[in-house]
């Protein structure tokens, strides 16, 4: 009932699966990925335990292949199963069963698996690889090209409903304190895909970084850009200290890791962003 892209990026040291599916909160289901171990996407009739079970085996250096080997054998009921593994070293390995209802099937190369089961045709699958293969970007980005352009081939047969991608690397989750890096669900939705692509530009815009080259100084046009913004939103009627009124709007609008608290630079896509919101 899905189709998934399980990849990793071993130069960033990321892990991750893209999935979407005519089926409610599919990310709650089929992906599971851990960094330095790899990733899994399990589903058909879903086997949940081959996701932490098949993380703790390549976790201790088992390679895809000889995990889903021991997954498979240990379940008496492999041929509903659809899985997609990458290991630590970007080694892959996909199962579909002979159970799973058609079209189903899958492919892997080095550092990815691509699977999908009642898809509309067999042209899902190599649209999915394709798409993987050429875009540039890091991985959260060419798992969602991926996806878009499974969905754009066809996707699943009955239609869509959710979708789901989950990304992690070292020390990648918020604070640096968990490997969590990109975890978003789409649960029920017309156009799951794509609203999940809207998503990972909300987080982009939030939690990515522009280089010093791209940051903004707020002077002359920029300046008056952000005054107005205060302005209009409220911020330099109550303080009338430029610095101040600034900081509590960045705080407010969660942009403080890409803005100066001193009010002298702010980068460049999130001031477009701002006055876009507030002065268009």
């Amino acid at each position: 009932m899905t189709f998934s892209i399980v990849a990793c990026d071993l130069e960033e040291q990321a892990w991750g699966v893209a999935v979407a599916s005519k089926f409610p909160a599919v990310g709650a289901v089929v992906p599971w990925a851990q960094a330095e171990a790899g990733a899994v996407a399990t589903q058909a009739f879903a086997n949940t335990s081959y996701g932490p079970h098949g993380l703790e085996l390549m976790g201790k250096g088992l390679s895809a292949d000889e995990t889903l080997a021991k997954l498979l054998q240990e379940d008496s009921e492999r041929e509903l199963r659809q899985v997609g593994l990458v290991d630590a070293q970007g080694n892959s390995a996909t199962f579909t069963g002979a159970g799973c209802f058609p079209w189903a099937g899958g492919v892997s190369g080095k550092g990815y698996a691509i699977q999908g089961n009642i898809l509309k045709s067999a042209k899902v699958v190599p649209a999915i690889e394709k798409a993987f293969i050429k875009t540039k970007g890091n991985l959260p980005s060419r798992l969602h090209a991926a996806l878009l352009a499974g969905d754009h081939a066809g996707g699943d047969k009955r239609g869509r409903q959710s979708a789901a991608i989950y990304v992690v690397k070292p020390k990648g989750g918020y604070g640096g304190f968990v490997d969590r890096w990109v975890d978003y669900r789409v649960d029920d939705h017309d156009d799951p895909v794509l609203r999940l692509g809207e998503l990972l530009e909300m987080h982009e815009l939030y939690f990515g970084k522009s280089p010093e080259k791209e940051r903004v100084t707020i002077k002359g046009k920029a300046l008056q850009q952000v005054t107005d913004i205060l302005t209009r939103a409220g911020y330099l009627k109550k303080r009338n200290n430029f610095r101040n009124a600034f900081n509590e709007f960045i705080g407010n609008e969660n942009f403080e890791e890409r803005a100066d608290p001193e009010g002298q630079w702010i980068d460049k896509p999130v001031l477009k962003y701002l006055v876009k919101k507030y002065l268009e």
